[in-house]
């Protein structure tokens, strides 16, 4: 689910950069490569949680600790990220949360 959110994210990103750049901002641009980054990171270290390796339950609860706290405080800066992106990053916030919770 995060890797989808994460891809549609970027997908908006592009269309939006076409169509509308102003909802399409270098700071939701930043924070959307950031996100792919953590996207392609948090399966491999899901994969290592589930086959019981110490450091897989480890990493995971730093990334999902990390991505809840960013994702929050970023999506209630006042006029940093557009409002379809803060909504986003909310989601992502839950996601974790709820990742961070089964596997800490």
């Amino acid at each position: 689910m995060y890797v989808a959110l994460t891809a549609a994210t970027v997908l908006a990103l592009v269309l939006l950069s076409l169509i509308t750049p102003d909802l399409a901002t270098d700071h939701a641009w930043g924070h959307a490569i950031i996100v792919v980054a953590f996207a392609v990171l948090l399966p491999l270290r899901l994969r290592a949680a589930r086959e019981g390796k110490r450091s897989g339950f480890r990493a995971v609860g730093i990334i999902s600790g990390v991505l809840v706290a960013v994702n929050v405080v970023e999506g209630v800066l006042p006029g940093l990220f557009p409002t379809w992106m803060r909504g986003e990053m909310f989601c992502i916030a839950a996601l974790m949360a709820a990742v961070g919770r089964g596997h800490g």
